[in-house]
């Protein structure tokens, strides 16, 4: 199945992505990109820290927008091609994350799409805010 072409897509098109933040999701993200920082992955160390507990990687949340894009809005086939983001809040293992996109310009002539990105916790704190860039399936 493939997802939508620039063609289907409307301004205001919009959806999400709803994951609670696990320790095997921060340890096996620790382990893939080498980012052993302590106030992910120690737990006395975080308790010491500003945040007072482990907080997840500012990285993991942001790529649940990909999980949106590539599977959702506009869906298979697309390409992801830029991100920006700010991390408002930090995110805490166990919070439920909600990362949503939403379209909110379309460049037909160049096939591309850019995004609003919104993620929030369970308290409905928004935790970062950014845009991304993609090219959706032709």
């Amino acid at each position: 199945m493939i997802g939508k072409t620039i063609k289907e897509l409307r301004i205001g098109d919009a959806a999400f992505f709803e994951k609670t933040i696990t320790d095997a999701d921060v340890i096996l993200f620790a382990g893939v990109t080498g980012d052993m920082n302590p106030v992910h992955i120690d737990e006395v160390y975080a308790k010491n820290s500003i945040f007072k507990n482990r907080i997840c990687h500012g990285g993991l949340v942001s790529a649940l927008f990909s999980t949106v894009l590539g599977t959702t809005l506009p869906g298979n086939g697309t390409i992801y091609l830029g991100q920006n983001s700010k991390f408002i809040k930090p995110v805490f293992l166990h919070d439920t994350i909600k990362a949503m996109v939403e379209v909110v310009e379309i460049i037909e002539s160049k096939n591309r799409v850019i995004l609003k990105t919104t993620a929030t916790n369970q308290h409905n704190e928004v935790v970062i805010i950014g845009e991304a860039t993609v090219m959706p399936p032709r």
